[in-house]
């Protein structure tokens, strides 16, 4: 039974029985207004059109391939800082993660330690590094400074030129050697930039740069960019970083943006207000303090510009890196939330910094970012993981699969969303650290749009907003949705399409988020929906054209009273095995609804010639044999498939069963263990309190010669060879302050213990014996930890501990098709 309520509902009048009026939030945004056109012509840019016809572009609101709008996704990853033979295979698990930009730094004094003597061979060979990107289907945006921050020494810049310039600005010598440096990299990319047919489409110049003297600023932005340029980095894109106050010629580049869930760079031993990467921006593109190691006293042009350039991410945080004095973990929420909100705040590039994380060349001097190099921070010696989607050693992290399930809607999606604008909501949050009012945003292009909400606020409970309806004002319609209030819980965050087409088929409204779409064969169309936890699956389906529900599964239908062509389709239960076939003219419409699980493990490629949905809890990737698998210290391979295969994969001994809608398959390999045992080699002594000072007057990494006290053990590890095993992982189990690991005398890797997993790569067939060194950790070091990661000292005045050590296997799987 229905009953007609006052409530405003557009085309749709149908609220279920006893639905109070009064009892409702009604979410209100205006979208009326006509969007303004897009400006033309407002950035000078390189080549665009490449030699096998492609072109890309860029107006004022967006970026366009072969004239269509374009919404990327680019993740960072470090040549330099990986081995050369875990390129392509972590390039095609990029890939594979959505991403379609990898973007790396070259840095500098990993190049040319020693004056005049460049080395682009093995980790550092930028060239084959980009083919690689090429052959995975990459595109590339090279990072080249000459300063690039990215918590190395000096930035990037080599030791022999700080000792012997003025850095960072048009003085003749340093341009000098600025210019030989850009001429390497011209050389190293002939043939391979995007005119010429190649992957690479963008360069950015310097990096956090915001220096307003005599023959900076501006003007330094633009030499880079002539020297660039001259060197034959002829590209589409030319970028610079747009936070801090940042300075740049305007219509000479664009600015990128970025976000972080925390501020591990910050001298806070407290944890910090609400961060503003998680509210909506509406007046501004420029997040707060993203740690510059400079501090601009000029208006940043990116504030101007806002009119003439397209909002462009480069660094929202994939993760956070560990400095000594402050190390927050984040989950797979803290960072995953952040999609919706940047998307709905009008960012038209989702970069991340890092995507990918990696570990620094072991070299002399050591090559990171320190207090005693006079940088602002210290960070690790050797280690990068940056608790990135991908570990340095390419190990799948949870989040990867809260961040893939968004990225695949942009690859889907992003043509149409690219050019929509962002509509403030009537009722928007006083600031960033207002948590009681909603927070929601609107980016629409005519009577199409698409909702965004989140109500996750990294260590903070947001309200559950309870009883809630949106209303979305249109230049045809005033849309109010779902046709009952929903409660928004702490911690959701959604993307909902408004009048979305479907090859015909016209969707009002869903209250699940797209995810892909897909053509299945003879005409056949199946559109992918991932449910919104614990709020009911609606589907409402307008008359708009003729539609036929042929089939659906869990689902029940209701007309509207007084348009009985439209249809409100509602999943009953939890979403799973759910598929609704709707038929428009001779064409069949799929929707398929996955559970927010199934979504966290979905994947899209090709397998067998044709683009399908892979399910599966292991790391998949695609490449030209087919599906590759990787799973750490479980023997057991699983993967669904959609549509349906003809014939079972080989590769392994793969056992066919039905899965719903899906067609799975189950293989095991051969178990295999590795081993390692501790052997106590000195006890920890006592250790002198934490030093304080440097830039940030706070907590600095102790010197070498303040590791006396360290606590070690020998660590005896066997890997056993096994062609079902691709590499082991050594996990030392610890509590401390910070652990060093040494093989032999030399230092291999470092890690700065947080309550977050360490690990470091063994290869098959070894032994090794290790040094495993522990700096105590003292009850009173003026250093930030998660509340949960503070260990018990019992009483004691620090504490060093070995609690155990495992070596993992990372078994591998094969299904060729």
């Amino acid at each position: 039974m229905t009953f007609r309520l006052p409530c405003r509902m557009g085309w749709m009048s149908l609220c279920l029985a006893m639905t109070c009026a009064s009892a409702e939030t009604i979410l209100a945004v205006d979208a009326s207004s006509p969007a303004p056109a897009a400006l033309e012509n407002t950035l000078k840019l390189g080549t665009t059109v490449s030699t096998t016809g492609h072109a890309i572009g860029v107006n004022s609101r967006y970026l366009t391939r072969d004239g269509k709008p374009w919404l990327p996704v680019m993740g960072e990853y470090h040549y330099s800082r990986a081995p050369a033979q875990q390129w392509e295979a972590e390039l095609r698990k990029m890939k594979a993660a959505g991403v379609d930009i990898v973007a790396t730094y070259i840095m500098w004094n990993h190049h040319e330690c020693e004056a005049g003597r460049f080395d682009w061979r093995g980790n550092r060979d930028l060239r084959r590094f980009v083919e690689l990107a090429r052959r995975a289907g990459l595109d590339v945006m090279v990072r080249v400074g000459p300063w690039v921050h990215a918590e190395v020494r000096f930035g990037g810049i080599p030791d022999w030129v700080v000792n012997l310039m003025p850095t960072r600005r048009n003085d003749p010598q340093y341009l000098e050697y600025v210019a030989r440096l850009y001429g390497q990299i011209g050389r190293q990319l002939k043939g391979l930039l995007w005119k010429d047919g190649g992957p690479v489409i963008g360069v950015q110049l310097e990096n956090e740069y915001n220096l307003g003297g005599e023959g900076e600023g501006a003007a330094h932005i633009l030499k880079l960019k002539e020297l660039a340029r001259a060197a034959g980095l002829d590209v589409p894109l030319y970028t610079v970083t747009g936070w801090d106050r940042a300075l740049y010629p305007s219509g000479e580049v664009t600015p990128v943006f970025g976000g972080y869930p925390d501020e591990p760079w910050a001298a806070s031993r407290k944890e910090l207000p609400p961060k503003e990467t998680y509210a909506f921006r509406f007046d501004t593109r420029v997040s707060g303090d993203l740690g510059a190691q400079t501090r601009g006293n000029q208006r940043g042009t990116a504030e101007s510009d806002m009119n003439t350039t397209p909002f462009l991410g480069a660094e929202y945080g994939g993760g956070l890196p560990f400095m000594y004095r402050r190390r927050p973990i984040v989950s797979p929420d803290d960072i995953a939330s952040m999609l919706p909100v940047q998307l709905g705040s009008g960012v038209n590039l989702l970069g991340y910094y890092m995507f990918h994380g990696g570990r620094n060349p072991v070299a002399n001097p050591t090559m990171e970012e320190s207090a005693a190099t006079g940088g602002y921070n210290d960070t690790p010696a050797i280690n990068y993981d940056f608790q990135a989607p991908l570990g340095p050693d390419g190990q799948q992290r949870p989040v990867l699969g809260y961040l893939r399930q968004q990225h695949l809607f942009l690859r889907d999606f992003g043509e149409r969303l690219a050019p929509m604008v962002v509509r403030k909501p009537d009722l928007v949050p006083a600031n960033h650290t207002d948590l009681a009012m909603p927070r929601f945003s609107v980016r629409s292009l005519g009577d199409s749009g698409f909702l965004f909400v989140n109500n996750h606020v990294r260590q903070y409970a947001m309200p559950d907003q309870a009883a809630v309806r949106f209303s979305v004002k249109l230049p045809g319609q005033t849309l109010t949705f779902p046709s009952q209030p929903v409660d928004v819980k702490n911690g959701a965050y959604f993307i909902w399409p408004i009048n979305f087409d479907m090859d015909g088929v016209h969707l009002t409204y869903a209250t699940a988020q797209p995810l892909a779409r897909l053509d299945t064969g003879k005409g056949d169309v199946t559109y992918v929906f991932a449910a919104t936890p614990d709020i009911p699956v609606e589907f409402a389906i307008s008359g708009v054209s003729p539609v036929r529900i042929e089939k659906s599964s869990a689902v029940t239908t209701a007309r509207i009273e007084d348009k009985p062509q439209d249809v409100l389709l509602r999943v009953e239960g939890p979403a799973s095995d759910v598929e609704i076939n709707l038929r428009v003219a001779d064409k069949r419409v799929r929707v398929m609804v996955l559970t927010p699980e199934q979504a966290r493990s979905l994947s899209v490629g090709v397998i067998a010639g044709q683009r399908r949905l892979v399910l599966s809890d292991a790391q998949v990737w695609f490449d030209e044999k087919g599906l590759q698998l990787r799973s750490k210290d479980d023997p057991s391979f699983s993967f669904a498939v959609y549509p349906r295969l003809a014939k079972a994969p080989v590769g392994a001994v793969w056992t066919e069963r039905k899965d719903g809608l899906f067609q799975r398959f189950d293989a095991r390999v051969a178990q295999v263990g590795g081993q390692a045992e501790a052997f106590v080699l000195r006890q920890a002594g006592n250790v002198r309190p934490v030093p304080v000072g440097g830039r940030a007057n706070a907590a600095m990494i102790p010197y070498p010669e303040q590791f006396r006290p360290a606590a070690a053990w020998t660590l005896r590890t066997s890997a056993p060879k096994a062609p079902q095993v691709e590499q082991y992982l050594l996990q030392p189990d610890l509590v401390g302050d910070v652990a060093r690991l040494f093989d032999g005398v030399a230092m291999v890797d470092d890690w700065y213990y947080s309550g977050y997993g360490w690990e470091y790569p063994l290869a098959a067939g070894t032994s090794r014996a290790f040094t495993l060194q522990v700096l105590p950790l003292r009850a009173d070091a003026p250093i930030y930890l998660d509340q949960q990661a503070w260990p018990d000292f019992g009483g004691k005045p620090q504490a060093a501990l070995l609690r155990g050590v495992k070596v993992a296997p990372v078994y591998r799987a094969q299904a060729r098709f």
